[in-house]
């Protein structure tokens, strides 16, 4: 890859665009004021070249996610009929720091791990003919549903609380 990765205004935006963020979200990751964002989508200066391999690291990072998640999906269906399959997804950023706080070096936001769960979710359907929905973390539900099992916080246990959910 050479120095200047070269993006132009249209592939920054559409970057933006792939990874569900908004421009003050990318100033916030590239240290720069959201006006500079605005004026690189427009094609008024050239992007931040920090910037853009910022956010190409977070793009890589969420399709190296989809591929070793949808691996795990298709060994787990090697040997047993498919069926649906939930994910949970945060619609906050607060309840994604909450629950997932070994995760926020690599996707610094709750929007990106969202996003990785869209792809995720259409990889599968193309790829695996395996059924994904997303289920939003309702934290009450959630918790009622721990509760009335006698569960401790857990991965394992969002996910059998989001099964429960379809």
């Amino acid at each position: 890859m050479s120095k200047d990765l070269g993006l132009n205004a249209i592939e920054m935006q559409y970057l933006r665009l792939s990874l569900a963020l908004t421009t003050a979200q990318v100033a916030e990751i590239g240290k720069v004021s959201e006006a500079d964002v605005i004026a690189w989508e427009a094609g008024e200066k050239p992007a931040h070249v920090p910037t853009q391999k910022k956010l190409i690291e977070i793009d890589e990072a969420i399709e190296m996610q989809v591929l070793n998640t949808c691996d795990g999906i298709e060994a787990l269906f090697a040997k047993e009929p498919k069926r649906t399959l939930s994910f949970v997804v945060y619609p906050t950023q607060a309840l994604y720091a909450q629950y997932n706080p070994e995760f926020l070096g690599t996707l610094p936001l709750a929007e990106l791990y969202n996003t990785s769960a869209w792809r995720i979710k259409k990889e599968c359907k193309l790829m695996l003919e395996v059924e994904v929905v997303l289920v939003a973390l309702e934290f009450e539900s959630y918790k009622a549903y721990r509760d009335k099992d006698g569960l401790k916080e857990s991965r394992e246990n969002r996910a059998k609380w989001a099964a429960t959910q379809l």
